[in-house]
């Protein structure tokens, strides 16, 4: 991306690996919603270079050293493997102090250039250099390259966070968002034995809450006041509000309206906004009189991207996992992609690179 909603198509030499790192053809990418933050302008820090970053990968070469996933499972050439888009430094104060997922180097490489050697930095390529602090995991044969492509990021976020926000066997959880990350957070809340409503603007996302298993949607086109949509939370809940929250919309108004969903002493994870500069009101009375826990999480523990694979493993059958995608694009049409995501046009798009 030269400048928001500019693309430009370049060549550069495949790079050998280094001892520990390994050059991937890059399979299928998904357009997250990340993706079409950064696409609009609205990142806060990356404006241009590379995009994509939830991906399926199969190895073309490894450095002597790195002939292992980071389950010590050999790797060879022509494997189908999966990595977190970001590293784990191991030596900032975040992760000397045991919080991982907000390592300050996490970005080290997946916010350079292109031009910048190895080149292959993002997801939106037809290779891409894993680097030696990447968690990189052999991808099951059980699982399609079309559910695999999911795991990094939409999966093991909501994994992470449903964790951090311990949901318990029969809680009601309101789920604010029904795209990538609010599906995968249904199928994690229903295998940890909670109820689910969904709350979304377009019928097509809904019907796919139906599908994932929610046992409840609310239509903000039938409900346009808040009012209305407390009012049916509260019958759904009888009269107390949902015991968690999860806002994976991307809607800073969302976040607003989670805080009056969720009864008086319940949890709230916020996980979809996470550009900043948009406002919203904020009582902090309101929340201290409810005494909400408000959890925010910013990307998971590397180790959960197993956790996720191990989760399509055991569950996936359960899951219309094949539906999640609803658009493929190729190569040359990512900026169609992308588009058409923005405005609403797919509910995800997956844009597939190699054969």
């Amino acid at each position: 991306m030269t400048e928001p909603r500019a693309l430009a198509y370049a060549d550069y030499p495949l790079p050998e690996p280094g001892p520990d790192g390994i050059l991937v053809e890059v399979l299928r990418a998904n357009v997250c919603g990340s993706e079409l933050h950064i696409w609009n302008g609205k990142h806060p820090v990356k404006k241009r270079g590379g995009l994509g970053h939830e991906m399926v990968l199969r190895v073309v070469a490894f450095g002597d050293r790195r002939t292992t996933d980071n389950r010590g499972v050999p790797l060879a050439v022509g494997d189908r493997i999966v990595c977190t888009y970001f590293q784990t430094c191991q030596r900032c104060p975040q992760c000397l102090g045991g919080q991982y997922n907000l390592c300050d180097n996490a970005y080290q490489f997946f916010g350079r250039q292109p031009e910048e050697a190895p080149h292959f930095h993002a997801a939106f390529a037809t290779h891409y250099y894993v680097h030696p602090l990447q968690n990189v995991y052999k991808v099951p044969d059980e699982i399609p390259d079309a559910v695999a492509a999911g795991a990094n990021c939409a999966l093991s976020q909501v994994f992470y966070g449903i964790d951090q926000i311990q949901v318990q066997q029969d809680e009601t959880v309101l789920i604010q968002g029904a795209g990538g990350l609010g599906l995968y957070a249904i199928a994690v809340a229903k295998e940890r034995g909670a109820r689910v409503i969904v709350v979304d603007a377009v019928p097509a996302r809904l019907a796919q809450a139906r599908a994932f298993g929610a046992d409840h949607v609310i239509d903000i086109n039938d409900l346009p006041s808040l009012e209305d949509r407390e009012r049916a939370v509260a019958k759904l809940t009888g009269g107390r509000g949902a015991d968690v929250g999860i806002e994976v919309a991307g809607v800073p108004a969302a976040f607003a309206e989670g805080l009056r969903l969720v009864r008086r002493g319940g949890r709230y994870l916020v996980m979809g906004n996470l550009s900043p500069g948009a406002t919203v009101p904020f009582d902090p009375g309101y929340v201290t009189r409810k005494s909400l826990t408000i959890r925010h999480v910013d990307r998971y523990e590397a180790r959960y991207l197993w956790k996720a694979l191990t989760f399509l493993v055991e569950h996936g059958s359960k899951y219309p996992l094949d539906d999640l995608v609803d658009a493929e694009f190729s190569f040359d049409e990512i900026e169609l992609a992308l588009e058409k995501s923005l405005n609403r046009e797919v509910t995800r798009a997956v844009i597939t690179i190699a054969g």
